[in-house]
């Protein structure tokens, strides 16, 4: 019993990654179970059982595109002291997964957001909720930053949220796009820019 547990997680586990891996690199609406399926050898029932429907399937993509994010950003740098080591941590932890992760298979809170910009669903509202969670966890790290008096007291939290957000985007853009090898360098040298800024 043990046995079929351990191998129908690892099943569950490899679903999930090669629909992430669809999902960042084609969106997601490009999930369907017969494809997913087709390129893990097994069989649609076989993938139903374990996801259950397409949208299903999606919503899990999104939990686990979450999950990772988080515990290669947000989790390590909770080991840093509060307030701008923090926010430093946070940066440089981003900024490494973009390298490792989303500038070779693609992002799903960026690409997603273009996706769904324009249509209402529940497929739409998860994915908001991951990126309006994330935001919310750095917003709460940069206002840590400004009361223990490493940004100035005068300090925009939200404004400094999205131009954080905003280096990211454009560092997808120019790393995927435009194909800079330099653009995750950019992208912490205008950081690096924007906090001396803010320091009192």
């Amino acid at each position: 019993m043990e046995t079929k547990t351990n191998r129908s997680e690892l099943t569950l586990a490899a679903i999930l990654d090669t629909a992430l891996a669809m999902a960042a690199s084609d969106g997601l609406e490009s999930l369907t179970i017969g494809e997913v399926a087709k390129r893990l050898g097994l069989s649609k029932s076989g993938v139903f059982s374990r996801v259950g429907s397409r949208e299903a399937l999606q919503k899990a993509v999104l939990a686990e595109y979450d999950r990772r994010f988080l515990q290669d950003v947000f989790v390590p740098a909770m080991r840093e002291a509060r307030g701008l080591p923090r926010l430093n941590a946070i940066m440089r932890l981003w900024l490494q997964r973009a390298r490792d992760v989303e500038i070779r298979q693609g992002c799903i809170y960026c690409a997603g957001a273009f996706e769904f910009d324009d249509r209402d669903g529940p497929l739409r509202d998860a994915l908001l909720e991951g990126i309006m969670g994330w935001r919310s966890a750095l917003k709460r790290t940069v206002i840590q930053a400004i009361d223990a008096g490493h940004l100035k007291p005068d300090t925009e939290a939200d404004q400094l949220v999205f131009e954080l957000d905003g280096l990211f985007v454009a560092l997808m853009r120019d790393a995927r796009f435009l194909r800079d090898p330099r653009a995750a360098d950019r992208a912490w040298q205008a950081y690096q820019r924007i906090i001396a800024s803010l320091q009192p």
